[in-house]
């Protein structure tokens, strides 16, 4: 059984990818809060599936939001290699700053999505990234 959440209107695609940063401070009073706040803060998630059901809402686009399945996406970042990175240690997640803004690895190098400082378990070690600065980088999945 697919888990159910509340997105607005114009973000209600399948596929899209989006960070679940926790409630909105003007949602507590409403009568289905507890179908939005349903997610884990700071997760990722993927619509896999649109529903026709549409609820009220005053925060979203419309006034409106759409009923959407989703399901939990993996989290992979580019932490710097060396011997102390091993599958099951715990880590504190640090931008590396870098400008190389072309590269497609930006935004799991420097966090843009993410919050520096943050702990996380290394789940798996996938391999090396190909970084164009020479950083010698390891893609992680991290929990």
């Amino acid at each position: 059984m697919p888990k159910i959440s509340l997105i607005g209107l114009d973000l209600a695609k399948e596929g899209l990818e989006f960070k679940f940063v926790g409630p909105l401070t003007g949602c507590s009073k409403c009568r289905i809060k507890g179908v939005c706040f349903n997610l884990d803060p700071g997760k990722t998630y993927r619509i896999t599936g649109v529903r026709a059901k549409e609820n009220p809402c005053f925060v979203f686009n419309h006034d409106k939001v759409a009923t959407v399945e989703i399901e939990e996406v993996k989290e992979y970042l580019n932490i710097p290699g060396g011997k102390r990175l091993q599958e099951g240690s715990s880590i504190t997640l640090k931008s590396l700053d870098c400008d190389q803004f072309t590269c497609p690895n930006i935004e799991k190098c420097n966090l843009i999505y993410d919050r520096e400082g943050r702990k996380a378990v290394v789940k798996k070690i996938e391999g090396n990234v190909e970084c164009p600065k020479g950083y010698d980088l390891k893609r992680v999945q991290i929990s």
